[in-house]
């Protein structure tokens, strides 16, 4: 498992950590498009969709830092970039498959689905 790079001061309470790591609207629709495998940042881009680059590349780093995910760098002209979760980040699964639920679950008791 990557080891975050960066040391972080972090919140005592357990949910506020968590929040910390994922609380933005960008980070969760990035881990929902990893979880499904290695993505490249154009195919980030477009998946998210109304995200700029320059947060987007924000996004990325900060999970990066964090340990949530690896960045690849291949040496080819021009340079291929790819994303792929940590063991870390894909221990959020089950988070990320409970939102979904309770989404859907929402969802439904307003007659939506």
């Amino acid at each position: 498992m990557a080891e975050p790079t960066i040391k972080k001061e972090l919140p005592t309470c357990p949910v506020e950590t968590t929040l910390t790591l994922i609380g933005d609207k960008w980070k969760v629709l990035i881990l929902r498009d990893l979880l499904t495998g290695t993505k490249r940042f154009g195919e980030l881009k477009k998946s998210i969709g109304g995200v700029s680059q320059k947060v987007l590349t924000a996004q990325l780093r900060d999970m990066e830092s964090s340990g949530l995910l690896i960045r690849t760098v291949y040496p080819e002209v021009p340079p291929r970039v790819e994303y792929s979760l940590t063991a870390l980040g894909k221990s959020l699964k089950p988070i990320l498959d409970a939102m979904k639920s309770w989404g859907e679950g929402y969802k439904a008791s307003l007659g939506e689905i």
